[in-house]
């Protein structure tokens, strides 16, 4: 852990479906003394995107969104805004398949005790916002470009329609009927 600057670490086994081992490492922060242990929660990065196109996909099957259908038609509280005398279409198919031609590989994240950004900053790169804004620069499913800013603007399309805080919604939607009930979306 020494060489690769991590402060801590969990580890755990799983044999069958089940838990076998699990034993934390280290400290949850550089210069703290709380340890890790089996319990502690860790940001789960980008492989929370799988798990909230889950949640896409649900409601696809209830019949509230459709995959192929412009996401500015879902969109309340923010637009994907036009490019000069063009507007992008996007569809959740490309924004999760990272098709659609965005901006923002990546977050950096934001210092514990900080205000966090809305969406709507997070996706037009306003204060206290930390990174550009997302935006369309490739033509649509022309081809791959991985892109977080993609899965934020999912993130804004299931808040819009269905009026639910993304959170609550992954807890509703996919985490508790899978039995996931350790895991969050809720910021710490």
């Amino acid at each position: 852990m020494a060489r690769l600057d991590t402060p801590g670490a969990s580890v755990a086994v799983v044999e069958g479906g089940e838990l076998a081992w699990a034993k934390g490492y280290g400290v949850r922060q550089a210069g703290e003394p709380d340890p890790v242990t089996s319990e502690t929660r860790f940001l789960a990065g980008s492989i929370s995107k799988p798990v909230a196109a889950l949640g896409v996909l649900r409601l696809v099957e209830q019949g509230v969104l459709a995959l192929n259908t412009d996401i500015n038609s879902y969109l309340r509280s923010w637009k994907m805004p036009p490019i000069g005398d063009w507007q992008p279409e996007l569809t959740l198919r490309q924004l999760l398949s990272h098709s659609a031609g965005l901006t923002v590989h990546g977050f950096p994240g934001y210092p514990a005790g900080r205000g966090l950004p809305t969406t709507a900053q997070i996706l037009d790169g306003e204060l206290p916002a930390n990174t550009d804004p997302v935006r369309v620069t490739i033509v649509p499913g022309t081809q791959f470009r991985y892109s977080g800013g993609g899965t934020t603007i999912v993130q804004q399309v299931l808040e819009d329609v269905t009026g639910t805080p993304f959170a609550a919604l992954m807890r509703e939607l996919v985490l508790d009927p899978l039995g996931m009930h350790d895991s969050t979306y809720e910021q710490p």
